[in-house]
């Protein structure tokens, strides 16, 4: 199986420069999208630098996704998953020594949803509140869970998700890559199928979207859908950065 996407960013009708970073090679079969932060440009860094790094290090070991084409063991299901968690941990490791060295740029991260296609199989490797969705069928699911403090917050039951909206630490996150050397990595594993979609999003374009919109967009295709989830959000106020990746497995 294989697959192809489209990327697009926008800066959105806010803001004067725009943190957020994508990269997609369908080669590989690997989609990105990062949402910086951070003064002095810094947050464009970090994006930037997270998007390559890990491109960088699943290119350099591609060769274990291999296997995943033809009826892989455990084991190497687990080589693949492992593969793109470890190279979001390098470019956290990546982002902070930068920022250990330069005063003008300490405290920048980012945020990162990773997604990755290969064989018969998709791994998602997520750091704070970017998202990936699955349209299978019609349908729409998130695959990645926001590390924010309103999420924390339902899951404890301290607020409800009605709440949650109108909550002024909505845009608080609780992990970054390259706010400290290390960051827990969430990641997820599953079986792919002809036909599937993918959405990557930064929260400049989810904090618009209704689920239920995204699967009809979808189906116009990577390239003219994600200028509509560009303009939607942009329709909807455009507060932040924008950015959509959108790739489907054929």
């Amino acid at each position: 199986m294989r697959s192809k996407g489209e990327g697009l960013t926008d800066v959105g009708r806010r803001r004067v420069s725009n943190e957020d970073a994508f990269l997609l090679d369908d080669t590989l079969g690997l989609y990105v999208v990062a949402d910086g932060m951070g003064g002095h440009a810094a947050g464009e860094i970090a994006s930037q630098q997270t998007v390559e790094t890990i491109h960088d290090n699943v290119a350099r070991d591609a060769k274990l996704l291999a296997p995943l084409a033809d009826n892989p063991s455990a084991e190497q299901v687990h080589a693949a998953v492992r593969l793109l968690e470890r190279a979001v941990q390098a470019a956290t490791y990546m982002v902070f020594a930068i920022a250990e060295h330069d005063p003008d740029q300490q405290g920048m991260g980012t945020t990162v949803s990773a997604l990755l296609l290969s064989g018969g199989f998709g791994i998602t490797a997520q750091v704070g509140d970017s998202r990936v969705y699955l349209v299978r069928d019609g349908q729409a699911a998130r695959l990645t869970e926001d590390h924010t403090l309103v999420n924390w917050q339902i899951k404890q039951g301290i607020i409800t998700a009605e709440e949650a909206a109108y909550s002024p630490h909505k845009n608080v996150i609780t992990r970054a890559v390259g706010s400290r050397d290390y960051v827990q990595v969430d990641t997820h594993c599953f079986e792919t199928h002809v036909g599937d979609r993918f959405l990557l999003c930064s929260d400049g374009l989810h904090g618009y979207l209704e689920e239920h919109e995204i699967p009809a967009i979808v189906e116009m295709g990577p390239d003219r859908s994600v200028r509509r989830f560009i303009e939607l959000a942009n329709e909807r106020g455009g507060r932040d950065n924008i950015t959509a990746i959108v790739a489907e497995a054929y």
